[in-house]
Formats: C-alpha cells, sequence, structure tokens
C-alpha cells in the first residue's frame, strides 16, 4: 500500500551569512517494505537592491519573483528498505553538509542567487511570461 507524502522539517541550519537552511524529509513508502528517501533543503532570500548593479535589474527580478525567492536542494533514493531509511536520510544530509553547505554559507551567495534568477530571467524570458506559460497569447 503507497502512503501519501508528507513533509516533516527536521532541521534548521542558521548560516554565517544570515540565511537559515531548512532541512525537511519528503520520504514516502512506495512498495511493501521500501521507501524513497527524500531530502528536500530550502533556504529563503529576501532580495536587496544592494545585490545587482542596475536598479532595473532588482526591478525586474522583484516584478517577476516578489521579495523572496529560494535556493532549493532535493536529492533521493529509492526503494530503500523501511528499516535502512533513517540511516539513508542522514548519509544524504551529511554529503549536503559536506559538500554544499560551505558554498552556501558564504557571504556571497545571497548576491549570487539573486544575480543567477535575474540572468534565469533574461535567458528564458519566456518561463516568466503569464501569458506563454497559460497556453494563451
Amino acid at each position: 500500500m503507497i502512503k501519501k507524502s508528507h513533509m516533516v522539517l527536521t532541521e534548521k541550519i542558521p548560516m554565517p551569512n544570515g540565511l537559515t537552511a531548512e532541512v525537511w524529509d519528503k520520504s514516502v513508502s512506495i512498495a511493501a517494505g521500501t521507501t524513497k528517501v527524500a531530502l528536500f533543503v530550502r533556504i529563503r532570500l529576501e532580495i536587496q537592491p544592494s545585490y545587482f548593479t542596475e536598479p532595473n535589474h532588482y526591478e525586474r527580478v522583484k516584478k517577476i519573483m516578489g521579495t523572496e525567492i529560494f535556493y532549493e536542494y532535493k536529492e533521493e533514493r529509492a526503494f530503500v528498505k523501511d528499516s535502512e531509511k533513517n540511516t539513508v536520510f542522514q548519509q544524504l544530509l551529511d554529503n549536503f553538509k559536506k559538500n554544499s553547505l560551505p558554498y552556501l554559507s558564504r557571504s556571497s551567495f545571497p548576491a549570487s542567487l539573486a544575480l543567477s534568477k535575474y540572468r534565469d530571467i533574461e535567458k528564458s524570458s519566456y518561463k516568466y511570461n503569464p501569458f506563454l506559460r497559460n497556453g494563451s497569447s
């Protein structure tokens, strides 16, 4: 029997740059005795004009995405024995902390994330046009 997916906040990691990484367990049972182990990390960032070299860049991001943007990280392992679920989740979290957290904790990360959102808007503006997304013109 397949169980419904749920999210459980397992940890909040305060970082030196003032941001907080929220660690979520989105694991779900997928078959008898097995689980899809899913780690989801989300960092909320309030955009600031100082992150951008041009005021109109800040205004463009703010108009399309609002004043908050998010960094999201996902890692999954399928068909994990139920008895190994917690161990596998902890391994995924430890790998995230070792490999990604140092970069995400840097003082330059908030501006880098904001600028990457601006570059994505410029490069792929069609993704952010509500008329094009909804299939109307």
